[in-house]
């Protein structure tokens, strides 16, 4: 698979699978919890509270892994592993861009204070679980 397809097929995972699981480092120690991604290209963001403990673990120590596009249908989903980066957004464009209906129980609308977005720079994308050469890793 060139470099190429294996980008096309890595959007094609996060285009088409939106939970996943974004690991954070607080004390050594990895915590993990379930997320909803947006991607723009290869950069994923999501949706959370200021008030959150990933929130303060990011600002601590950026270094993050997600998990996403695993379906649960058996052992022939693919999914990718990513390695990241992680910054606070606090973009009124971008709130306003992913704020949609399901977020009202937590914030009052997109220009809540409390409301920002988790933007994750990828490091290492890897393609898991595919028939072909697996893992294979997008060259960044």
């Amino acid at each position: 698979m060139s470099q190429n397809n294996l980008k096309e097929n890595i959007i094609n995972v996060l285009e088409n699978s939106k939970i996943g699981t974004l690991s954070t480092i607080k004390n050594n120690k990895p915590y993990s919890r379930y997320m909803t991604f947006f991607n723009d290209n290869l950069t994923l963001f999501t949706p959370t509270s200021i008030q959150t403990d990933k929130a303060e673990e990011i600002k601590a120590n950026p270094n993050v892994h997600v998990l996403i596009g695993y379906e649960g249908e058996g052992f022939g989903d693919s999914y990718v592993e990513i390695e990241g980066t992680a910054s606070i957004n606090d973009s009124a464009d971008l709130k306003e861009k992913l704020w949609n209906e399901n977020m009202e129980p937590w914030f009052d609308g997109p220009n809540d204070s409390n409301f920002i977005v988790l933007e994750i720079k990828p490091d290492k994308i890897t393609l898991m679980n595919t028939k072909e050469n697996s893992p294979r890793t997008l060259d960044l």
